[in-house]
């Protein structure tokens, strides 16, 4: 059997971009390229800003370490094995893009690929299946994550200080605060990710799990979560969440499909309600690592050392097949949403696609 060895390095690979489209307005409280928990004057703000501070000032960012970093990684990028329904037999991945402006999360299918919130660039950029790139939005201040409600309309959280979930276009703010003080009042865990629902709000994850709805009214904590990754069911009925809850432990019949390596995260369920609040938080599955899709059938995809396929009924493993290095992103994209990006994150980010049969869900479509 022939197999495809793909070298992932720290090499930039160049790429011409096309004109900005959308800018901000400069904000003189707010640093570009520098997380809220890393921002020298965040101590500061918080002490004028909040009244009881969740968390003492000056905590953590949020800023990823990777083991290893510059080092190449030979990736034995061997032809998949089928799982029926979801990936056919013989697919391998292929690399359509790197570049610098790490910390990505949360992208958004186009009829191109996916759009991606660059957080060190300050940008929202559309990189195709072909390997195009586009500059969609400029000084996003730290924008590392994104949200598509079912009109269209594209939101973009940022992570710099005062962080906030800002309309891209027009540009204007849409939620920045929780019970009339900054959202930086929550603690100094970063604006991670986000994803909306049928109703035009989103959930957001941020050292715990939050939902801002339709209004932007902000609500949470909700459970005990932390939280990174999250996805919501089709039927808009269950959010799904990284991690492990305190104190669980996979049982030890644990079924593996054949060839994964043991999982090291998790899910974390809970029921939505009309008003968008959660309850019954449970553990789920015990695969799950950062930013994870559903498919149309509810399935959901996440990352953990490769990707793995989660049966929406009981968090049973419906498959495993590798995934490059590093990848802490699977998202569906594309015009028919049937390829599957995986986001890597060494030194520059680097992005990969692969065909598969199940077909990504997202509430909206997005138009530029």
């Amino acid at each position: 059997m022939k197999i495809n060895n793909v070298l992932i390095s720290t090499v930039l690979i160049i790429t011409p971009l096309a004109v900005i489209a959308q800018q901000q307005m400069v904000d003189p409280i707010r640093t570009p390229s520098v997380q809220a928990g890393n921002d020298p004057n965040r101590e500061a703000f918080v002490l004028s800003n909040c009244s009881n501070p969740a968390e003492p000032v000056g905590g953590s960012g949020g800023i990823r370490v990777i083991p290893g970093a510059g080092q190449p990684v030979i990736f034995e990028n061997a032809p998949v094995e089928v799982i029926p329904g979801i990936i056919a037999a013989g697919q391998r991945w292929r690399r359509i893009w790197e570049g610098s402006g790490n910390n990505t999360d949360s992208p958004i299918a186009t009829d191109k690929g996916i759009l991606m919130a660059m957080n060190d660039l300050n940008q929202i950029i559309e990189i195709g299946l072909d390997g195009s790139v586009e500059v969609i939005a400029t000084d996003t201040y730290t924008s590392g994550a994104m949200a598509l409600t079912p009109d269209g309309t594209l939101y973009v959280g940022e992570r710099a200080l005062n962080r906030g979930i800002w309309q891209v276009e027009p540009r204007r703010l849409f939620t920045n605060t929780m019970n009339g003080e900054p959202l930086e009042c929550l603690g100094p865990g970063v604006l991670n990710d986000l994803v909306a629902d049928q109703k035009g709000g989103m959930y957001m994850t941020m050292g715990g799990v939050y939902y801002a709805n339709a209004a932007g009214v902000v609500s949470g904590r909700y459970g005990q979560v932390r939280g990174n990754g999250i996805a919501v069911s089709p039927d808009g009925n269950t959010l799904y969440v990284t991690g492990r809850l305190p104190g669980a432990t996979p049982p030890a019949n644990l079924a593996l499909p054949a060839g994964a390596p043991e999982p090291t995260g998790g899910i974390v369920a809970f029921d939505i309600q009309p008003d968008g609040s959660l309850t019954n938080e449970r553990q789920f599955a015990w695969a799950g690592r950062d930013g994870m899709q559903v498919d149309t059938e509810g399935r959901i995809f996440t990352p953990d050392n490769g990707a793995w396929v989660i049966d929406p009924d009981n968090g049973e493993f419906l498959g495993y097949f590798p995934a490059p290095p590093g990848t802490h992103g699977l998202h569906f994209g594309g015009a028919d949403k049937r390829s599957l990006f995986s986001i890597t994150l060494g030194v520059q980010t680097a992005v990969y696609a692969i065909d598969m049969q199940a077909q990504g869900f997202q509430v909206g479509e997005w138009r530029k």
